[in-house]
């Protein structure tokens, strides 16, 4: 009997929301709110960003990203600079407390989910895998 797409649905959100518990969970020992965590990923993949491209790729408006600096600033996790390409505009670059911040997170998310999808095999991973792409894509 197929699944109806309301169920399909519902258990979906509600894995959802289990990750971003558990995230937040994870998140609280490190003083860390998940919007910085976010920030400070993005700044780990793509390096120094323009405030304005770090809110493209956080899907924030521009103001929001300025409060995020703002308080990672206030922090010690990132600085602004000058862009070497174009002296009117400005760089966010994490410092080395903010790389050792991203590398504290980055571990405790995947002790995170580790415990979270180790309630499956390695076969279904790689299928819930191929599923995931399928719908993101």
């Amino acid at each position: 009997m197929p699944v109806e797409d309301s169920t399909l649905s519902e258990l979906f959100w509600a894995v959802a929301r289990r990750l971003r518990h558990l995230s937040r969970e994870t998140l609280d020992p490190l003083r860390i709110a998940p919007s910085h965590a976010r920030a400070l990923a993005v700044l780990m993949r793509h390096g120094p960003l323009r405030p304005g491209a770090l809110a493209e790729h956080l899907h924030i408006a521009a103001r929001s990203a300025t409060e995020v600096v703002d308080d990672l600033e206030r922090r010690g996790l990132v600085e602004r600079g000058p862009d070497p390409g174009d002296r009117r505009a400005t760089l966010v670059t994490l410092t080395p407390a903010g790389k050792a911040a991203g590398d504290r997170i980055r571990a405790a998310r995947h002790a995170e989910a580790e415990r979270f999808f180790g309630a499956l095999t390695p076969q279904e991973r790689t299928e819930l895998t191929r599923l995931l792409r399928k719908l993101r894509d």
